[in-house]
């Protein structure tokens, strides 16, 4: 076998240079000096000289008894030589020498017996200054104690990353034995996902030599699989004499309670978010399908990857009753919010439908009880039990839903159905926390969806007497196409003043009629009908537009609190004439073909209700083709916008294209009404024609 063949572990190639030196040796600065058998000195080291302040020149050849030991020594030393040169026994110990400037120093040796090929006999002594020695072992004994009874996991891993050394700390934290740590590499000994990142970091750590300090880890070791744990780890390079790179210290501090402490506190941040979010969010309108949708908007993804609100179909239609609790309950699906638009919302409830859940499913319990029903970790029976189907359930499992909660909406201590909420993405199960946060997410969000749907009947109320005391289809009139349409306000309270009426007159006349009365709901819809009501009285005596203005206005001083706007217009279509008069409306507008449209200019009047004033009835032609446009304020009233400058624009857009009249009267709608406009509207157009 060649000198130095072999390698230091299965890694390295046979190939391989000889490993640099430890820096030990150089620290301690350890001479070598060769006594031949009569005492003198045959071989000095470099390092002697350091230790024993003579040059080899000086040293060589000499005895070292005389030159190195004190005379009162000598007898001692030459006893101590004669030992090891007779019995070949080692000797070890600390001794006195004298050094060149004449001091004294207490050197450790190590002293040996040495043959050679031919039988000669030499002592070899190898030596280090004591106190150096001394201060290294105390050194090694504080690092030693520190390593070994620190609470702090300490491990050195060697340029392979493979350990080297691991403390009991480190030991307890990975349950794993020391002795197995030894030869492995961190991947061989945590199971965890994110191992590769430690290891890359460790790398980066040895080839650079900057540190790391305080990094996080979150993950699960053999001492405690079922948990995670927190740790905060620190990675430094060590180096040995003249800089050699000899691997890589970790110290690991478990700060879990740190940890949790901090995601609770994040959590319980976020939770407040989440309650002012919704505060802000939930119940803008008084829809009852927006407030359910703001509500399951504003579930995902913070609390659930999806959300769903379904309400007794009972209790929107008014008749909710007790029911029995082993009873199957009806709910419409009222909204539903994913944050995976290919999630398991494919198997929700749709928007709008109704679906009947029995007893035993987790819904109805809700329901039934007004208590949350939370599972943490769902199986699949308990899919079965949460799905509208086997199907549904199918794709829930597919999808990866594995916790589910619903907690009750209660409103005035009437439960008026559930809060529904599945995880699939966030890994962790509802707990007790999230139960109390969805619950007062739902609580919110019930006084909401109640006033809404309380709002909501009282406006389908309003807008139910409203049509029902306008005009059906229009009668065939001599000479006029007529085309109208009314829009309700969007909110409960505004619904109830607009009207419009086409009344058949003798002689093919035709009375044109659109108001406005002040005011909104079920009372400014009666003030309404009474005034059609009146209307059509008084076009059947033959007067003029300001003389039914006249008795308008009386009729409407005894309405209690009324205030109303009028247009009366007369067409004769055999003289192509129509008479009108204005009471406080705003002026109709006037397309006829060839010219730009324009508005009347009327009187303005006062309106129905003030009393006193007269009414005046003015005349204009309306030939064939030519088209009266009559409206409410509704139609061009904002509150960004002046008044004139929505005129204009109604008359911009009445100057477009020819359209049809039905066809014009809801693109008027479209073009100039927003869908949130607190306001009805009523339109009128009428477009004169020959008479056949």
């Amino acid at each position: 076998m060649e000198p130095f063949e072999g390698s230091q572990d299965g890694e390295r190639a046979a190939g391989d240079a000889a490993l640099p030196p430890g820096g030990l040796l150089d620290l301690l600065s350890v001479s070598a000096v060769v006594l031949d058998a009569s005492g003198r000195i045959v071989f000095w080291s470099p390092q002697a000289r350091d230790l024993f302040g003579y040059t080899a020149e000086e040293a060589l050849g000499r005895y070292a008894a005389r030159l190195l030991v004190h005379e009162e020594h000598s007898d001692t030393a030459n006893r101590l030589f004669g030992q090891v040169m007779e019995t070949g026994a080692s000797w070890a110990g600390a001794f006195p020498i004298r050094h060149k400037d004449g001091s004294t120093r207490l050197v450790e040796f190590r002293n040996m017996r040495l043959t050679d090929d031919l039988g000669e006999v030499y002592a070899l002594g190898i030596a280090a200054d004591q106190a150096t020695l001394e201060g290294i072992e105390a050194r090694l004994a504080l690092s030693d104690r520190l390593v070994s009874q620190s609470p702090i996991g300490v491990a050195f891993l060697n340029t392979d990353l493979r350990y080297s050394m691991v403390n009991p700390a480190l030991e307890r934290i990975n349950g794993v034995p020391a002795a197995d740590h030894i030869g492995r590499r961190p991947r061989d000994i945590h199971p965890f996902v994110g191992i590769d990142t430690i290891e890359s970091a460790l790398r980066q750590v040895l080839l650079t030599g900057t540190p790391l300090i305080d990094q996080y880890v979150v993950g699960r070791t053999l001492a405690d699989p079922d948990h995670d744990h927190a740790w905060s780890v620190s990675y430094y390079r060590l180096e040995g004499a003249g800089g050699r790179v000899l691997g890589v210290a970790n110290s690991v501090i478990d700060v879990t309670e740190r940890h949790q402490a901090t995601l609770e506190a994040d959590r319980a941040r976020r939770r407040l978010s989440l309650i002012a979010e919704a505060s802000a969010r939930v119940g803008t309108t008084l829809e009852v399908q927006r407030t359910a949708q703001e509500l399951a908007d504003v579930a995902v993804p913070d609390l659930a990857d999806l959300a769903a609100v379904d309400v007794l179909d009972a209790v929107l239609a008014f008749r909710r009753t007790p029911s029995p609790s082993d009873g199957p309950e009806l709910f419409r699906a009222l909204a539903v919010a994913s944050g995976d638009p290919d999630g398991p919302v494919s198997a929700a409830d749709t928007v709008g439908d109704l679906a009947a859940y029995g007893a035993d499913r987790l819904i109805t319990q809700c329901v039934h009880t007004g208590q949350p029903v939370v599972v943490a970790r769902t199986g699949p029976d308990d899919l079965l039990r949460i799905a509208h189907d086997s199907e549904a359930a199918d794709t829930f499992r597919r999808a990866g839903v594995h916790s589910y909660l619903a907690v009750p909406l209660i409103a005035h201590h009437e439960v008026l159905g559930a809060f529904d909420l599945m995880r699939t993405r966030n890994p962790l199960p509802f707990d007790d926390d999230d139960v109390i946060l969805a619950g007062e997410l739902a609580a919110r969000a019930a006084v909401a969806i109640d006033n809404a749907r309380w709002h909501q009947s009282v406006r389908n109320s309003a807008e139910t007497l409203q049509r029902s005391l306008l005009p059906g289809r229009h009668p065939r009139l001599a000479g006029l196409d007529v085309a109208s349409h009314y829009q309700p306000a969007q909110a409960s309270s505004e619904v109830g003043g607009d009207w419009y009426d086409v009344i058949p007159l003798s002689g093919d006349r035709t009375a044109l009629v659109v108001g406005d009365v002040m005011g909104s709901g079920i009372d400014a819809a009666a003030a309404m009908g009474r005034l059609r009501t009146a209307t059509c009285a008084y076009a059947d005596l033959e007067l003029e537009p300001g003389q039914v203005l006249h008795h308008l206005d009386k009729i409407t001083s005894g309405l209690e609190h009324s205030i109303a706007t009028c247009l009366y217009a007369i067409y004769d279509p055999h003289r192509r004439r129509c008479d009108i008069a204005n009471a406080g409306h705003l002026p109709p507008a006037l397309v006829r073909a060839g010219r730009p449209p324009e508005l009347l200019d009327l009187p303005a009047g006062a309106p129905l209700g003030v009393g006193g004033v007269p009414f005046r009835t003015t005349a204009f032609d309306l030939e064939p083709g030519d088209r009266l446009v009559l409206y409410t304020d509704g139609l061009v009233e904002t509150r960004q916008h002046s008044i004139d400058e929505r005129l204009e624009t109604l008359l911009a857009h009445l100057g477009a294209p020819h359209r049809p009249l039905e066809d014009l009267c809801q693109w008027l709608m479209d073009a100039l009404r927003h869908p949130d406009d607190h306001d009805d509207v009523a339109v009128l157009i009428a477009q004169a024609r020959p008479l056949t």
